[in-house]
């Protein structure tokens, strides 16, 4: 009795006899004794060809027969090599070291073949690789903004720093990280911490640092976070500037603080690769205490400059009237002209007419008022 097995168009056939493979069969139709006997002495593997990649336990022994090996595409790579496998023009594959096989039919087989020793990876079809499912086991990317550097950093060294863009590394090649830098103009707020002035005096300083890297390399090798060691920086020289000054000098100079701070912060920071664009104080706060006197201090002296205005007023008013009768006294038909302005005012309202002679004008008009008093009486 014969058993019959049937290869297909897009099937291959593995012939083994004893359990060893003898030869590759194509699509057609295949007789084989069905006793049992038989059966364990011949017998036939199909395969689909569909399936790209020919995976099998005994790859290492298949591959040495002759017929078996043109079928197939072998792709051996080393431990620092990894290939892409395209199937009419489509990734189908990303492998790593060993030995691969794939069909070269019914596709079209083509494979590109990577030293990962040179780390970085770059290809035409960048897009479509790394989006390819399973991508990442093989592949790792960064995308860099146009205000940002990124340090790419293997096994501990800084090898490169990466400009705008996607960037894509080969991965298992090493301990490979990478690190961004924001570039951009930064503020710290550096919050109010107790400090005591020259005269013994507790107050709180809050303080503003803009700030900005301009060496991405020192602000991530000279210290581990460049944004606290600049906080830190700030607060010891702000502490240094205020302890030097008293509470009055302090009021009445805030800008001369600020530039010595500044001052100070620029050069530690250009330590680290960080340049200081202004420093400035925010608030400046009191205890409640000092508040209080500070109010009665400036109180007495607003009161103090109210009474030294008011008594310039006064002296430069008897001055003006000291000049007046000196001026008068000097010209007497000026002080003749006064009377009659005075006269006129006096007068101002009534019908009375009077007619004066040369005399003295005052002495006239006191006669005249006294007349007219007994007059009335």
């Amino acid at each position: 009795m014969f058993g019959v097995t049937r290869i297909k168009s897009y099937e291959k056939g593995l012939l083994y006899r004893h359990g060893d493979f003898v030869r590759l069969l194509g699509p057609g139709k295949y007789r084989l004794w069905s006793r049992l006997w038989s059966a364990r002495r011949e017998r036939i593997e199909t395969i689909s060809t569909l399936v790209t990649k020919f995976e099998h336990k005994l790859l290492d022994l298949l591959v040495k027969n002759s017929d078996l090996r043109s079928a197939l595409q072998i792709v051996e790579l080393a431990d620092h090599e990894r290939a892409l496998i395209w199937s009419d023009g489509r990734l189908a594959h990303i492998v790593g070291p060993g030995r691969h096989a794939f069909w070269n039919e019914p596709y079209k087989i083509e494979v590109e073949v990577f030293d990962t020793t040179n780390l970085r990876f770059n290809h035409p079809k960048l897009e479509a690789i790394v989006s390819f499912a399973g991508s990442s086991k093989w592949l790792r990317g960064v995308n860099v903004d146009e205000y940002e550097d990124a340090l790419l950093i293997k096994d501990g060294k800084i090898v490169e720093t990466l400009s705008k863009g996607r960037h894509v590394f080969w991965n298992n090649v090493g301990q490979v990280t990478w690190k961004t830098i924001d570039r951009r103009e930064q503020v710290a707020d550096v919050a109010g911490q107790e400090i005591m002035t020259k005269d013994k005096v507790t107050l709180r300083v809050n303080l503003l640092v803009a700030y900005q890297v301009v060496d991405s390399i020192l602000a991530v090798t000279v210290v581990s976070d460049h944004a606290q060691a600049l906080y830190r920086e700030a607060q010891l020289f702000l502490r240094a500037a205020v302890g030097t000054r008293t509470l009055d000098a302090l009021l009445a100079d805030k800008e001369s603080v600020s530039g010595e701070v500044r001052n100070a912060l620029a050069a530690r920071a250009k330590d680290f690769g960080v340049a200081i664009k202004s420093v400035g104080l925010k608030d400046i706060i009191l205890p409640g205490e000092m508040k209080t006197i500070l109010n009665q201090v400036i109180e007495a002296e607003k009161s103090a400059q109210a009474n030294l205005i008011r008594r310039r007023e006064e002296t430069a008013a008897a001055r003006s009237q000291a000049n007046t009768a000196k001026l008068l006294a000097e010209n007497p038909t000026l002080a003749r002209m006064k009377e009659l302005e005075q006269l006129a005012e006096v007068l101002a309202g009534t019908r009375s007419t009077f007619v004066f002679g040369n005399d003295d004008l005052s002495s006239q008009v006191r006669s005249l008022v006294g007349s007219k008093a007994n007059d009335d009486g």
